[in-house]
């Protein structure tokens, strides 16, 4: 038996744990003194402690799910068109209804927005409404199922704007800025859960013999510069000016402008994606084309954007349209898309500027 002390038992610190902690600095007398109207508005409570875990149950089944794959005949398509006009696999169905039943019924929630879904879901009249609305992308990356690439679920929780009222889709329509918190579970060879409530980032790895989440590393921080990009190449005739000077420089190598080797990282899944720059750096681009004019772009403000770029921010990153910071941005549609263009700040900023320019 391997008697050397593990990393969980060296922190020894459960999600659990880890949220009462935050409520308890949040509500501490010296962190209230201090704190700005609008710091004070998103101090951790009991109700988004409580919210925070249920999701966290909710990406554990996701995670066992993804792990039985065609052993419970999960792979494949589920023969629906959602309203992203996007064929929908078996595991994103499920892991849809797993997150829709395991939040419904606790309290925290006012309603729910889905990428999977036309319109927001309202908490059921039986059950009582909470002062949050959580919003998801339960499957990123769902096109990798078949081939076995990491995938995840992707979340962000607002505060209802009119405590009490009927929950309707204007009310889900709020800058990033105004998320209490966000985060992205990745289902690979160990499940992971990311997470922000606002001061910092930490990241949880899931104890599949306990079923139990454990912090493996807190105040996760993004180096400030890169040698690592992350785009769609196969894109690159529709790329705008801005994007195709960018990119031509990384890939002159030593004898370009830069006069540094870059190296492409591309996963298609954006979890997967961001969850390495999370971890080492790089920068993640899913900019603006000429495909389509009526999308500004491919990934989804409420579901994907918002939630990245707040982790992104909370870990010293940055994120941005390519015009303006990601969290700065005005919803005007439940399913608005957005250049996304995040990462190093050093890159991501280079990049801004040739937009600017």
């Amino acid at each position: 038996m391997n008697s050397a002390p593990s990393q969980r038992a060296n922190l020894a610190i459960s999600l659990t744990q880890y949220l009462i902690q935050k409520q308890r600095q949040s509500a501490a007398p010296e962190a209230s003194s201090t704190a700005t109207s609008g710091a004070a508005s998103k101090a951790m409570s009991s109700e988004l402690r409580l919210l925070l875990e249920v999701v966290a149950r909710a990406c554990k089944r996701i995670s066992y799910a993804v792990g039985k794959g065609a052993l419970a005949g999960y792979l494949g398509d589920a023969d629906n068109i959602n309203v992203q006009g996007e064929a929908q696999k078996k595991l994103d169905v499920i892991a849809n209804d797993v997150l829709l039943e395991a939040n419904a019924w606790g309290g925290h929630l006012a309603a729910m927005a889905s990428e999977e879904m036309e319109a927001p879901y309202p908490i059921p009249d039986r059950y009582p409404r909470g002062e949050y609305l959580l919003l998801f992308d339960p499957l990123d990356g769902s096109s990798n199922i078949e081939v076995n690439v990491s995938i995840g679920t992707i979340f962000s929780v607002l505060r209802m704007p009119e405590p009490g009222a009927k929950p309707e889709t204007e009310h889900f329509l709020q800058r990033g800025r105004e998320q209490v918190a966000a985060g992205y579970a990745v289902y690979g060879p160990s499940t992971l859960l990311v997470l922000s409530v606002g001061d910092g980032v930490a990241c949880f790895t899931l104890d599949r013999e306990t079923g139990s989440w454990w912090l493996t590393q807190d105040k996760m921080q993004v180096p400030r510069q890169t040698r690592e990009f992350a785009i769609n190449a196969s894109n690159a005739r529709h790329w705008e000016a801005p994007v195709k000077r960018y990119i031509d420089e990384l890939l002159a190598g030593k004898s370009g402008p830069r006069a540094a080797d870059f190296n492409m990282r591309w996963v298609a899944s954006m979890v997967a994606d961001v969850h390495r720059i999370m971890t080492r750096g790089g920068i993640f681009m899913y900019p603006r084309d000429a495909r389509d004019p009526s999308k500004p772009g491919r990934l989804r403000l409420m579901y994907e954007a918002n939630p990245m770029a707040m982790l992104m921010e909370q870990a010293g990153g940055t994120a941005s349209t390519g015009l303006e910071p990601i969290l700065d941005v005005l919803p005007q549609a439940l399913h608005q898309r957005v250049p996304v263009i995040l990462g190093s700040t050093d890159e991501v900023e280079r990049l801004v500027s040739y937009h600017c320019e």
